[in-house]
């Protein structure tokens, strides 16, 4: 069990979630988030985000392991946690049948905070000139705006965003990021947020935790992971048959870390600069070897979710 420290905003530890039939959904993570940050759960679908998100949000009874919200167990004191926190849901629980601004006072009154904030807070998601048109009107983007502003009336501590940009397209989803940003420089609030967009978590998130089959593989700033893999990625399309090139590139001068295969491309991090690596690509020859396209780009967490969960397969495919 971690050293927990009780004035953090969220406590995750040693937390697991196996469902009925022998699922298990989340094994054993832990993690602390502290005030005033935006921390990404990152990972693939079915990777336990949502079970996490299930359990903070007391709609998911853990297995074993804990959970505080605000310094609230959510087991022993679920209201006070659901009363600490503004949640989005990944699935939209508005109702289409009211407006943006009907919708916003239900759930003041439904939660008994005053209505003096609705004003402001649709102002600040840029929907006051569409307060009184239907949700049913509203486009994806401007739901989940909704949801994110009715989520803050209450004045929460922490705000809770279950892939809050799922389904939208890239120009929305980047202006909802910049939206999730300005909000929390505002509101001061606290943001956990669970998504699979990872190079979107890039640079919103201060700190992300990466989860895969339900166990954490990785927790730090982007740009530390980012660094720890290498700063480039030597990208090259290979075909059927990549194991020429793979030959040459594990025989490859330091500077290359271990090669990945993704289908018919080869992507290889790298620690050196752009030009070095340019030069190095040069120098081994790869066309010779069967290599039909060359590019160099920066890493991404991408590249590092998909080197983490490469080694993590082939250990658990080594111990088989």
């Amino acid at each position: 069990m971690m050293q927990v420290t009780p004035s953090r905003p969220l406590i995750v530890d040693g937390l697991t979630k196996t469902y009925p039939g022998g699922v298990r959904a989340v094994r054993g993570i832990s993690f602390e988030v502290t005030d005033g940050e935006i921390f990404g759960l990152l990972g693939p679908n079915g990777a336990g985000k949502t079970t996490t998100l299930g359990v903070l949000t007391t709609l998911v009874r853990p297995s074993g392991g804990r959970a505080l919200v605000a310094g609230l167990d959510v087991m022993r004191e679920p209201l006070a946690v659901r009363r600490a926190m503004g949640v989005v849901f990944q699935d939209s629980v508005l109702d289409n049948d009211f407006s943006g601004f009907q919708n916003m006072r239900l759930h003041a009154r439904l939660w008994r905070v005053p209505e003096d904030r609705i004003a402001a807070l649709l102002d600040a998601v840029g929907l006051t000139g569409r307060a009184s048109d239907g949700v049913r009107t509203y486009s994806g983007g401007m739901k989940r705006r909704l949801e994110i502003a009715r989520a803050l009336l209450g004045r929460p501590r922490i705000l809770l965003l279950d892939e809050p940009t799922l389904g939208l397209d890239p120009i929305v989803r980047s202006e909802l990021w910049e939206m999730i940003r300005a909000l929390q420089a505002e509101q001061g609030v606290t943001v956990l947020v669970s998504t699979h967009y990872l190079e979107e978590a890039q640079g919103v998130c201060g700190r992300v935790a990466i989860i895969d089959q339900g166990k954490i593989i990785a927790l730090d700033t982007p740009s530390r992971l980012i660094a720890d893999l290498g700063q480039h990625v030597l990208d090259l399309g290979v075909g059927a048959d990549p194991g020429p090139v793979l030959a040459i590139l594990r025989q490859a001068p330091p500077g290359l870390g271990e090669p990945m295969r993704t289908g018919s491309a080869v992507s290889v991090p790298s620690s050196l600069p752009a030009p070095e690596l340019t030069d190095l690509a040069s120098r081994l020859d790869l066309t010779a070897a069967g290599a039909t396209t060359i590019s160099i780009r920066p890493a991404t967490l991408n590249d590092v979710f998909l080197h983490l969960t490469s080694a993590v397969r082939a250990r658990e495919e080594a111990a088989a």
